[in-house]
C-alpha cells in the first residue's frame, strides 16, 4: 500500500569459520533454533525475520531470493529500499553484499544477483514501459563523501587528489549528493563495469582480522527512471512517471584497535568508522524506542556523514533490509553480542515507503483528476437545472390539477345540493 508502515527487517547472516580462526583452535559459540530465525549465544537469545548460514537454518544463497527479491519488486512498483550489510570487521560483509564483484560469471553477492533480476525485469517490461537506469557509487572515508565513479579519482585513493562531495537537502526534506557522477546504463555488463571500476577505487587495507579490510563505507545505488507508454494503459496513470531508488550497502566493520592491531594511519580510519557507526547505533535507538517515536524524540542524523545519507533508508521513505553479519568464532563472542543487539533493535525501526512519481508528472495527474471532477460537477449542475425545470412543469401541472379538483368538487357539491332541495320539495308536496 502507498503510504504504508514498514518496519526495518532483519536478517542475520553467520558466515563459517576461517582458516585462520580454525588453526588458532577457534570453535563456534552462535547457535540456531531448528525451524526459527532465532540465533543463541552464551545465555543471548535473539529472534529475527531470518537467520542463514548454519546447520538448521536456510543457506545464506537463499538470502536474495527471501530478502532481497521483494525490494526489488518494489522498487519497480516505485518504492525506495536500501540493503543494510553491518557487523565487525572480517564478518562477511563485502562477500554478502557483493560489492567486490569484478564480473565473475559465478558471483554469490546480493548485488550481481540484484543487476540480473533487474534487467530480467527490463526485458520482460521494456514492450509497456520505458527505462532509464542510473548508478552511483560512493564511499564515506574519514568523515568525507567521495564519488567513486568520478573519472578524475586519482590512484592515490586516500591521498590528497580527490574532492569531497557535498550532502543537499530538497525544499521537500530529501537527501541528494551535489555533483556525483550518475552514468546511465542499459545492461547488465555496463553496470558490472562502474562497480567494478568504483571497488578498484575504494579505500582497504590489511589488519590483523583482515588482510583486505574495508576502510570506507559504501553506497551502490541503482535509480530507476520508468514511464508506462500510453498504450499499455487506457486511464491517465499510464502517463506516471515513477522514480525510485535502491541503496545497497557496505558498512566498514566495527573494530577494536587492540584486536585489529591498527596504529597510526589505520588507528586513525578505524576511529573514523567507529564514529560512523557510533551516530549510526545512536540513530538506531532514538527510531526504536516507541516511546521517544511516539513523542516525536530528535533523531540525531547530522551527527554523521552516513547518518545522513542513509537518513531516508532509517525512518524515512524505504523499504530497508539490515542484514547482520556475524563470526560464530568464540573469540568474536563479544564483538558478535554487540552486533546482534544492535540489529535487534533495528527492527523497531519503523519506515514509511511511498511510491515515488515524478513530480511534474505527479502534478499534471493531480490537475488532469481536478478537471475531471470541475466537468463532472458541471455536468451534474446542468442535468440538475434540467431536472429543476422538469419539477416546476410537473409542479405547474399538479396545480392545474388541484384546480380542476377544486372546480369539480365545487360542482358536485352544487349537484348534490340541488338534488336535496328537490328530493324536499317532492317531500313536501301534498298526497292525493
Amino acid at each position: 500500500m502507498e503510504g504504508s508502515d514498514d518496519s526495518v527487517k532483519v536478517a542475520v547472516n553467520i558466515r563459517p569459520l576461517i582458516t585462520s580462526e580454525l588453526l588458532n583452535g577457534c570453535t563456534y559459540c552462535v547457535t540456531v533454533t531448528p525451524g526459527e530465525p532465532q540465533v543463541q549465544i552464551g545465555s543471548h537469545v535473539f529472534t529475527y525475520d531470518h537467520v542463514y548460514g548454519l546447520p538448521g537454518a536456510p543457506q545464506s544463497c537463499k538470502i536474495f531470493e527471501e530478502c532481497v527479491m521483494p525490494l526489488v519488486d518494489a522498487l519497480f512498483r516505485g518504492y525506495n529500499a536500501t540493503v543494510l550489510a553491518y557487523g565487525q570487521t572480517g564478518s562477511g560483509k563485502t562477500h554478502t553484499m557483493g560489492t567486490n564483484y569484478l564480473g565473475e560469471t559465478s558471483a554469490s553477492g546480493i548485488i550481481p544477483k540484484v543487476m540480473e533480476e533487474i534487467f530480467e525485469k527490463v526485458k520482460k517490461l521494456r514492450d509497456k514501459t520505458e527505462f532509464l537506469i542510473r548508478v552511483t557509487f560512493i564511499e564515506i572515508f574519514k568523515e568525507e563523501v567521495f564519488d567513486l565513479l568520478d573519472p578524475q579519482t586519482h590512484t592515490a585513493k586516500s591521498g590528497p587528489y580527490r574532492v569531497p562531495i557535498q550532502i543537499r537537502e530538497t525544499a521537500l526534506g530529501g537527501i541528494f549528493l551535489a555533483g556525483v557522477s550518475e552514468p546511465a546504463v542499459k545492461s547488465k555488463e555496463e553496470m558490472a563495469s562502474f562497480l567494478a571500476r568504483g571497488s578498484l577505487n575504494r579505500a582497504t587495507a590489511s589488519t590483523h582480522m583482515n588482510s583486505q579490510s574495508s576502510r570506507s563505507h559504501a553506497i551502490f545505488t541503482i535509480c530507476i527512471e520508468q514511464k508506462r507508454t500510453a498504450s499499455s494503459f487506457q486511464s491517465d496513470a499510464g502517463h506516471d512517471i515513477l522514480i525510485s531508488k535502491l541503496h545497497l550497502v557496505d558498512l566498514a566493520g566495527s573494530e577494536r584497535a587492540k584486536r585489529t592491531g591498527a596504529d597510526g594511519l589505520r588507528l586513525k580510519e578505524g576511529i573514523h568508522i567507529n564514529k560512523g557507526l557510533l551516530s549510526l547505533g545512536n540513530v538506531i535507538n532514538a527510531l526504536g524506542d516507541e516511546k521517544k517515536r511516539k513523542e516525536g524524540a530528535f533523531v540525531p542524523y547530522r551527527d554523521s556523514k552516513l547518518t545522513r545519507v542513509l537518513q531516508d533508508s532509517l525512518g524515512g521513505n524505504s523499504k530497508t533490509i539490515m542484514i547482520a553479519c556475524i563470526s560464530p568464532a568464540d573469540s568474536n563472542a563479544d564483538e558478535t553480542i554487540n552486533t546482534l543487539k544492535y540489529a535487534k533493535r533495528a527492527r523497531n525501526i519503523k519506515n514509511k515507503a511511498i511510491i515515488n512519481r515524478d513530480p511534474v508528472a505527479a502534478e499534471k495527474k493531480r490537475l488532469r483528476s481536478q478537471l475531471e471532477q470541475m466537468q463532472g460537477e458541471l455536468h451534474f449542475a446542468h442535468s440538475g437545472s434540467a431536472l429543476l425545470k422538469e419539477i416546476q412543469i410537473l409542479q405547474e401541472k399538479v396545480s392545474l390539477l388541484e384546480l380542476k379538483n377544486e372546480v369539480l368538487h365545487h360542482q358536485i357539491n352544487e349537484a348534490d345540493r340541488k338534488c336535496r332541495e328537490k328530493d324536499l320539495l317532492i317531500s313536501k308536496k301534498p298526497q292525493f
